[in-house]
């Protein structure tokens, strides 16, 4: 079975109202020491749970670069393709802010609702999105951001 693809309309009309959601996504000590190793952020809180437990967690947590790189899956999972997509390219964040640690062994999804829809230049979207990355049972997010997305298109 394919997925719809969404008009460059259809996209623009959603703007403010419905949004797109991605399943669960668990962060384990595992990904998190992967992520330390890739970046080489092996600051104790991220890497050593003896040590953690005495930290301000209580435990090891993810990196915040480790749960916004995780967008890009969480995206491609809750968005139906553009209609006519011939590339997709990540154009930036604007207001990203880490509102509360994910612990390992965490699950974290993504809500991703457009803001605007910017068609000024021939075979070019611009999307932006207001992004909400939520951990499972908690109330505070584990980011917010808007992110823009930048989609050559066949020109009409």
């Amino acid at each position: 079975m394919t997925t719809p693809h969404i008009t460059i309309a259809q996209l623009r009309a959603q703007a403010g109202s419905r949004a797109f959601q991605s399943g669960w996504h668990l962060i384990d000590q595992p990904m998190i020491d992967a992520f330390a190793a890739l970046t080489k952020d092996h600051q104790f809180i991220h890497t050593d749970p003896e040590r953690a437990k005495d930290g301000p967690f209580g435990t090891t947590v993810a990196h915040g670069f480790l749960t916004l790189s995780l967008l890009s899956v969480m995206a491609e999972q809750a968005l139906p393709p553009l209609a006519g997509l011939r590339l997709s390219i990540n154009y930036g964040f604007d207001r990203l802010r880490f509102i509360a640690p994910v612990p390992a062994g965490s699950e974290v999804r993504a809500d991703l609702q457009v803001q605007a829809v910017d068609t000024d230049k021939p075979g070019q979207v611009k999307v932006t999105w207001d992004v909400q990355v939520s951990i499972r049972g908690q109330d505070k997010p584990a980011l917010v951001a808007q992110w823009i997305h930048l989609h050559l298109v066949d020109a009409d």
